[in-house]
This record gives C-alpha cells, structure tokens and sequence, in this order.
C-alpha cells in the first residue's frame, strides 16, 4: 500500500511527517491520513511532491520492488544540494566536467 511505502520511506530518512510536510508542500494531515490508509487515492502531483522529498521515483511509492532509493548518505547530499539552490542543469554541468 502507498501509505505503508510513505510511511517506511520517510522513516527510514529520520523525518517526521512536519518535516516531510514542510518540505513537500503536501498538508500534515493528508499526509498523516495516507500513512493511516484513510486516504488510498492520492493524485499523481500530491505523488510526485512526497517523492521528490524522500529521493524516490513515483514507482516506487506504488511498488516496493519499483526502486530501493538511495543509500542514507546519497540521501543526504542530495537533499543538501536540493536545498542549496543549485539548479538540476547546473549540477548536469558540474558533474560533465568531472568526466
């Protein structure tokens, strides 16, 4: 179930659900209501907020096998440069200069 999969995913990272929420821009208590299986359809845009956040794809909010993420550390650099206001073309840039 999606609610399962958020739940796991945003405690395996360490983050509470105001965190979570804060970060997303998804309500606390929709969020809360999808980890208690109350709310079982969440649209593809409230989908694709909580997995950007936990570092995921889409897929593997809707199937466990979809995706395993990031080890803890990926994670954590990721959500740095995330919230450091580099844009994703001027990590593409950094990165192909390093090749």
């Amino acid at each position: 179930m999606i609610g399962y999969r958020v739940k796991s995913l945003r405690e395996e990272r360490k983050m509470s659900i105001s965190e979570l929420s804060a970060k997303s821009g998804v309500a606390k208590s929709y969020i809360s209501s999808l980890e208690r299986n109350l709310q079982t359809n969440p649209t593809i845009l409230v989908l694709e907020k909580i997995a950007r956040i936990l570092c995921i794809k889409v897929d593997a909010l809707l199937n466990e096998q979809a995706d395993k993420g990031m080890d803890e550390e990926w994670m954590e650099i990721m959500q740095v440069v995330m919230g450091s206001g580099i844009s994703k073309e001027e990590m593409r840039e950094f990165i192909q200069d390093r090749k």
